[in-house]
């Protein structure tokens, strides 16, 4: 089966905790705090991989969880860090975010990896903690959790040359006869059920042609196969828009072809403008008038190649290679990356960052910040000395003094992301 399209879940390792420790040996006594820092967790790896064709990987599983990372150790030892997880995917293939829908990674390239998810950061092991006042102390960071993700992953075959056009119009059957490829051809609507790909290989030129199923009316809304496989030609550099000019059943050839061009630009604008090669398949079923007259038609939208042909009996296949062959050696490279929006951003001066920000919803106060948020994910609340070191950092850092200038009172409930607490004087 051709699976090119899937959902799945992905969570990168959580840091190692950090370990409470003392170092003791022979004959040194009170050697202080020796606890190492926990190990960071393994990160979500994405790699592409040339060989593979689909994304039949994701077709029973969804959910990929990379390891933690280990807890630290004594002597001042750090954990073990997580593996990674690395998750083969098809050259071609985009990963978004699918939850915002924002594009994370465009894999092009054989062997080109991307992180989507880290690993989080090991916990601090009590070593770090010690001062002239807390010579000996009791508790240590819990690691930081790794980053989740739901994504939505995709696949778009990288070809040279798309060839679109109604079912029957003899797509199947013009692809094997410019290429060595031998899709299923038969006399009935959505024989192809799966992009198709062929090599032509033209003089000392090689390109690639792409077979996309299943296009009719209202294609890029879901009806017939096209709102699953019309993605596929989105990286072409040139098209090939066969018609059956015999009028099979009764339909108008130009109407099938501007019904077709319509559902390219309402599925993506920019393959409006792809540069197109137009086939009138079949014409020994075909009339001199009925010919003519689509050819004239044609070359009024604006269309200047077109070639009349027999796909079945061979008739002006080497005109049409030699031409596709021709446009293709001219034509750009395709396309090949999505718009990847990068949080990163150009600074030019320093700003410290906003360490926390108060907001009240309902009758909770609600704590916001990257800070308060890292001091609360890495404090282990069922121990006494971290909860200690939590509130004093709350008092020293100007939370609670925030808090009261925001009206606070004893009895009130206080959120911290999902960790809530009563607030007592």
């Amino acid at each position: 089966m051709f699976i090119d399209h899937a959902k799945i879940y992905v969570k990168a390792g959580d840091g190692g905790p950090g370990m409470v420790s003392f170092h003791t040996e022979k004959y040194i006594t009170n050697g202080g705090p020796d606890g190492g820092d926990g190990g960071k967790g393994g990160d979500i790896v994405f790699v592409a991989v040339q060989k593979l064709t689909t994304l039949q990987a994701f077709r029973f599983k969804h959910k990929f969880v990379a390891p933690d990372g280990g807890k630290g150790m004594n002597r001042k030892m750090y954990g073990r860090g997580g593996e990674d997880l690395r998750i083969a995917v098809p050259v071609g293939t985009v990963v978004k975010d699918a939850d915002t829908g924002r594009i994370l990674a465009d894999f092009t390239e054989d062997k080109q990896e991307e992180i989507i998810c880290v690993g989080g950061k090991g916990g601090l092991g009590n070593m770090h903690f010690a001062n002239s006042v807390r010579q000996a102390p009791q508790f240590a960071h819990l690691g930081l959790p790794g980053e989740e993700k739901n994504l939505q992953v995709e696949l778009k075959l990288i070809a040279d040359v798309g060839l679109v056009g109604f079912p029957n119009a003899g797509k199947s059957t013009l692809l094997s006869v410019m290429t060595r490829a031998k899709p299923k051809i038969a006399d009935y609507p959505f024989t192809t059920l799966e992009p198709v790909l062929g090599v032509v290989q033209n003089f000392d030129t090689s390109f690639v042609i792409a077979d996309i199923p299943g296009l009719i009316e209202d294609a890029h809304e879901g009806a017939g196969l096209g709102h699953d496989f019309l993605r596929h030609i989105e990286r072409t550099r040139l098209l090939i828009h066969v018609v059956d000019i015999s009028a099979h059943d009764g339909r108008d050839p130009i109407d099938d072809f501007k019904a077709i061009n319509k559902e390219l630009s309402e599925f993506n604008e920019e393959l409006s403008k792809r540069p197109q090669v137009v086939v009138a398949n079949k014409c020994d079923d075909a009339t001199d008038e009925e010919i003519e007259l689509f050819e004239e038609e044609v070359r009024a939208l604006g269309y200047e190649d077109i070639f009349v042909i027999s796909a079945a009996a061979r008739q002006g296949i080497k005109e049409l290679t030699d031409k596709v062959t021709e446009l293709v050696s001219k034509l750009p490279p395709p396309v090949l990356h999505d718009k990847i929006e990068n949080d990163t951003r150009k600074v030019y001066k320093y700003e410290p960052e906003e360490k926390f920000t108060i907001e009240k919803e309902d009758d909770m106060f609600v704590i916001k910040g990257s800070w308060i948020s890292r001091l609360r994910q890495t404090t282990d609340f069922d121990v006494y000395d971290s909860a200690s070191y939590f509130q004093r950092a709350l008092v020293k850092e100007g939370v609670i003094e925030a808090l009261k200038a925001a009206g606070i009172q004893e009895g009130d409930s206080v959120r911290i992301d999902d960790f809530v607490f009563e607030y007592v004087e």
